[in-house]
């Protein structure tokens, strides 16, 4: 698994779609521009479909342009070499999608008015669907048993981090006293509960 795998700032990647010296670009050196629209999302937290109505929005509504154009062409991902490349060559305003977390994320959207779309999705939806998004696609390591694969989600030893704390730490409270209510709801608990 160690060859499969790498972290970086203390957040575990798969090489197959990252590496360290994307990652470190991205986040020292990527210039983001003042238009650019970020679609950010904690992964199998509804990526494609908040990309579906950005695309259509950009295109005025015109589903041409989202029918011919795939969407990783369409909105290409930041830490992801091949993506990194289309992003510095794509015209703007630019439409850029990132699971990354939020402390990696380029240093120069500080001084930027980009625009970021975060979506948010049940931890209990994400993990049931990134459960078996990995054991359908073995993109990732076998996520083994359920159970198994909710202790490395919860602990936040996941793909991209701590789903809780992806967004920002101070972030992180208030979605965690959101997400606990509505868990409790359905009659859940967390550890940290």
């Amino acid at each position: 698994m160690a060859d499969k795998y790498f972290t970086y700032k203390g957040i575990l990647f798969p090489r197959l779609d990252y590496s360290l010296e994307a990652l470190s670009y991205v986040e020292n050196e990527f210039q983001v521009q003042n238009d650019d629209v970020f679609n950010i999302t904690y992964p199998k937290s509804g990526t494609n479909w908040m990309l579906e109505i950005l695309s259509l929005i950009r295109s005025d509504g015109d589903p041409g342009w989202v029918r011919s154009v795939v969407n990783w062409d369409r909105a290409p991902w930041v830490e992801l070499q091949t993506g990194l490349e289309a992003a510095l060559k794509y015209p703007q305003p630019r439409l850029l999608c990132s699971h990354l977390p939020i402390q990696l994320f380029p240093k120069s959207l500080q001084r930027s008015k980009a625009k970021i779309i975060y979506t948010l999705r049940c931890p209990k939806d994400i993990l049931v669907s990134l459960y078996h998004f990995s054991k359908l696609l073995h993109l990732f390591k076998d996520p083994g048993s359920l159970d198994s694969f909710l202790e490395d989600f919860l602990s936040g030893n996941g793909i991209c981090g701590d789903w809780r704390n992806h967004l920002s730490e101070a972030q992180s409270q208030r979605f965690d006293t959101i997400y606990q209510k509505r868990m409790q709801g359905l009659g859940m608990t967390f550890p940290w509960d």
